[in-house]
């Protein structure tokens, strides 16, 4: 039986081959718009993501801030400054933290030979590279030996080496920041970053030689990753600045705690949405393709009329007929939706990619849109097919089992 009605169902897509075709390409094209823009949703998600790659995982700064709560006898409007001692506090106060480190930056002249640039220069200790996931090309970070007998080292952001060195290698050689020589030990990778920290743009060096450049007394910021549950520790942390610095814990003006997992948690709500609105967009348009579906199937419903009654008067039953319809429906719907996912392939492989962070600043394209079509793009979009098919095919269905045959048969 499910072979005849097959037979059947091609006989008719046979039969009306223009129509067919016309009907298939409606849902190609419906179901190609559905895949790119998912396979867009998941490209513009990743490249956003790699923008924030160094501040992953369980990650967390500390900033100054200026008071708007009365605490004790401090008025509102009163600065807090972060000491070195801050640290101490921290370590001490806060047994979850696994890393720590000071950051003090400052725009130097940064020259080797005849050229020059302003460049940030950023003072910190050895671990900031695994908490800021700092990527080395050449050489190494520096280490607590270097922090702790105050030496001059360096190591170059990928812009840095760039525009001072070009293509010359810097290991080894001198540079000078504010006329100071600092031998250079390492080079970073060149890495995707927001606007807000270009970590190609900085020179690192030892935070206790931070101390030749600036009055380090006073911290620009404390970075440090931990175990354990990030509000948890947040909370620790405020509160143990709270108390050091004599503001209300409530004050989040008086110390500003980046939380990292809490910043990348909020992202990720916006790039779902984004991506629930594009397939919500693709499925409006396989939507069409759909009411044509419905519309043609409707019309062949018409047309058959007559041999419906034949077959209802030798026998048939009514899901019989809806199953031969259905079957129909979903023949042109799981064609044309073969058909759509070829196409998809086809521009996705022929756009490569579109622009996103290339667009900006330097790049080797790592982050920018690939529309890269995933196994989990084409579930989404064969389950969303199946439905468009299923309910475009299913009124026409029953409209069609639902006929009277004594009428079926007079009509002409």
């Amino acid at each position: 039986m499910i072979r005849d009605i097959g037979s059947q169902a091609y006989e008719a897509l046979r039969h009306n081959r223009r129509r067919s075709f016309l009907t298939m390409l409606g849902m190609a094209w419906g179901i190609a718009t559905v895949v790119l823009l998912l396979a867009y949703g998941n490209g513009f998600e990743r490249g956003l993501m790699l923008a924030f790659r160094s501040f992953g995982g369980n990650l967390m700064g500390v900033f100054p801030g200026r008071t708007s709560l009365q605490a004790g006898g401090s008025n509102a409007g009163t600065e807090v400054h972060l000491t070195p001692d801050d640290i101490e506090y921290l370590n001490a106060e806060v047994p979850s933290i696994k890393r720590i480190s000071p950051e003090e930056n400052k725009q130097s002249r940064i020259a080797y030979g005849t050229r020059s640039a302003t460049f940030n220069v950023r003072g910190t200790f050895a671990s900031y590279e695994r908490i800021r996931s700092v990527e080395i090309a050449e050489g190494t970070y520096f280490g607590d030996a270097e922090d702790q007998t105050h030496t001059r080292v360096a190591v170059l952001g990928y812009d840095v080496k760039k525009k001072l060195f070009s293509g010359q290698n810097a290991m080894g050689e001198a540079v000078r920041i504010d006329g100071i020589s600092y031998q250079v030990i390492g080079v970073g990778k060149h890495t995707i970053t927001n606007g807000d920290d270009n970590m190609n743009g900085n020179v690192y060096i030892p935070y206790s030689a931070m101390s030749d450049l600036k009055n380090t007394r006073n911290l620009d910021g404390i970075f440090l990753d931990y175990e354990g549950d990030h509000e948890k520790v947040a909370k620790a942390v405020r509160e143990s600045m709270a108390f050091h610095h004599s503001f209300d814990p409530k004050d989040d003006r008086a110390v500003f705690v980046f939380d990292a997992v809490k910043d990348l948690a909020d992202l990720n709500i916006i790039t779902t949405g984004i991506k629930i609105l594009l397939g919500f967009i693709g499925l409006l348009t396989l939507g069409i393709g759909g009411v044509g579906l419905m519309n043609i199937m409707l019309v062949s419903v018409t047309q058959r009329t007559r041999e419906i009654g034949v077959e209802k008067a030798l026998g048939a039953r009514k899901w019989h007929i809806m199953l031969q319809f259905l079957a129909e429906a979903l023949a042109i719907t799981f064609i044309g939706g073969l058909a759509g996912v070829v196409l998809a392939y086809i521009i996705s492989w022929s756009v490569g990619s579109l622009t996103l962070w290339s667009a900006f600043i330097e790049d080797s394209g790592e982050g920018d849109i690939h529309l890269k079509i995933e196994a989990g793009t084409l579930i989404a979009s064969t389950m969303i097919l199946s439905i468009v098919g299923v309910v475009s095919g299913m009124f026409p269905a029953i409209k069609a089992a639902n006929l009277d045959p004594i009428e079926a048969l007079r009509y002409e």
